[in-house]
């Protein structure tokens, strides 16, 4: 009996792959990118995902959901999207599973997903104390200030009886 094997056609620069890794899970970037839509290659809900995520953010809601067993890919793009080096997180999906409960690589990136929106929220609301401008009674601060955000509508709108 004569064994066949597989026969792999190859194109002129193109890499060969036969079929993805049962033992590697891979997780883009671009997976948790809230300005993506899902059929431009978001996998996970909005309330689970946040705009322009980099990799360090998705490895820190990765070990947040208990996944510890991980690879850092940073300068690698996704085949979609070659023009943006975005990254990957590789890790064995058993571990995954294990860890976040979920039985599936969907029901796993949504648990990253919320923590790293959970994350996203709490880095928003300390950004938003620490900003706060000086005191009221602070006058010597005050005048350093230079934004004209707080100012009312022009003296020209009041002089006509407009409001």
């Amino acid at each position: 009996m004569i064994s066949r094997r597989p026969q792999v056609i190859r194109h002129i620069g193109q890499s060969v792959s036969m079929a993805a890794k049962r033992d590697e899970m891979t997780l883009w970037t671009g997976y948790f990118d809230s300005r993506l839509s899902r059929s431009n290659g978001r996998r996970v809900p909005k309330q689970a995902s946040i705009p322009k995520p980099t990799l360090e953010s998705v490895v820190w809601a990765a070990r947040s959901a208990g996944v510890r067993k991980m690879r850092q890919e940073p300068e690698v793009s996704h085949p979609s999207r070659p023009h943006a080096k975005e990254g990957r997180l590789v890790m064995p999906p058993s571990h995954v599973f294990e860890v976040t409960g979920a039985s599936s690589k969907e029901g796993a990136m949504q648990a990253i997903g919320i923590a790293l929106n959970r994350r996203s929220k709490e880095a928003k609301e300390q950004g938003k104390e620490r900003s706060r401008g000086p005191a009221k009674g602070d006058r010597r601060r005050r005048a350093q200030r230079k934004s004209f955000k707080h100012k009312k509508g022009s003296q020209r709108k009041k002089k006509f009886g407009r409001k």
